[in-house]
């Protein structure tokens, strides 16, 4: 009886291992890449998945790399391929000031049709594995300035499909989300995009933006108030849709946003102050230093951490190591798509937030 009770607990054990390395296996870690060529090397890609190269932007309604040293960098990126044949390289249009065009030239079935070509035409001239359109942001306003409308919305519907129909499945199809409940409610047409899309990934920070007057987490996992926005909020919203949780894909901050002129009343939380510079990863303990003033808190309910400094009357917000920790162990416990992050040069080369990342996805 103890013999057989042994074998049970050999084959759970051994059940619950195979279940885990391929739940792995399926998970992705994606990186936006702004770096060149050359710093690329400084980092091992063999912990990613993608590479996802920001950005190209809109010409004459066309996919467009901007110059020679985007070019070089791409074609860097897709030879990467060859020493990591799991790697895929993802080209990515727009980002934050850079989709000024998008709301018109997305609104007639031509400019549609022309764009999806393009997007064709280049991942073939590349040897590139997809788009992922980081329009920030249809229907509601992003960008200052930059044009919005009412009918984006189906636009951007009708974007997807074109876009699926001429790549077909040889090419990967993905879209940068706001993590925020405006954009979840208003920007896109959930139901009818996610069956053509590979992946949506939730742009689950800048939460707290740069534009808030008021103090509080950028890159939350949980939220500390009922108002507060936070990566749980988002990722629940869209499985109550019934969206697929393989298809969601967590964001990672590896920056801080700094707030000065804020009182030390809760340790510069949820105070009154005027955003400035932050601090990417690379330069955290070069400057959130105790020597250069700086306390480290840790919110234990939203699992995020805070700095205050009460010499310069600064407040710091992002995610670090034991954050992007909790975040990484969230999405494999609900069996999610992945995590990604903004952005692989921020990150130290060695034994940064990537690295956390991989210490929990092959544990």
């Amino acid at each position: 009886m103890k013999s057989l009770k042994l074998t049970f607990t050999l084959l759970f054990i051994l059940f619950l291992k195979h279940n885990s390395i391929a739940q792995a296996e399926n998970f992705s870690v994606i990186a936006y890449y702004m770096g060149d060529g050359e710093q690329i090397n400084e980092y091992e890609v063999d912990k990613l998945t993608h590479i996802i190269f920001s950005f190209c932007h809109l010409k004459d309604n066309k996919l467009y790399v901007d110059n020679a040293r985007d070019t070089a960098t791409i074609e860097k990126l897709v030879a990467l391929k060859q020493q990591h044949p799991r790697l895929k390289v993802m080209l990515s249009l727009g980002g934050w000031g850079g989709c000024a065009p998008c709301s018109e030239a997305f609104s007639t079935p031509e400019g549609r049709k022309i764009f999806a070509q393009s997007v064709k035409d280049i991942n073939s001239y590349f040897g590139t594995d997809g788009i992922d359109l980081d329009w920030e942001y249809p229907t509601i306003e992003g960008h200052p300035g930059h044009l919005y409308q009412p009918q984006d919305k189906q636009n951007f519907t009708s974007l997807v499909s074109e876009l699926r129909h001429v790549l077909g499945d040889e090419n990967e199809l993905s879209f940068a989300a706001g993590g925020f409940q405006k954009f979840l409610d208003e920007s896109v047409e959930w139901e009818k995009i996610m069956p053509l899309l590979d992946r949506v990934n939730i742009m689950s920070y800048d939460l707290v933006n740069g534009y808030a007057t008021v103090t509080g987490h950028h890159t939350p996992l949980y939220g500390t108030r009922p108002e507060d926005e936070s990566t749980d909020r988002a990722v629940n919203y869209l499985l109550n849709l019934g969206i697929p949780s393989e298809k969601l894909v967590i964001g990672a901050a590896f920056y801080t946003r700094v707030w000065k002129d804020v009182p030390a009343t809760n340790n510069g939380l949820y105070q009154k102050g005027e955003h400035t510079k932050g601090y990417n990863f690379r330069s955290y303990t070069a400057n959130l230093t105790s020597a250069n003033g700086w306390e480290y808190f840790w919110d234990d309910k939203g699992q995020a951490p805070y700095w205050y400094n009460k010499k310069l009357n600064q407040f710091a917000t992002g995610d670090d190591p034991k954050s992007v920790e909790e975040k990484a162990k969230y999405a494999l416990d609900k069996k999610l798509g992945g995590i990604m992050f903004w952005e692989l040069t921020l990150d130290t080369p060695k034994e940064g937030l990537l690295q956390t990342i991989d210490n929990v996805v092959n544990q």
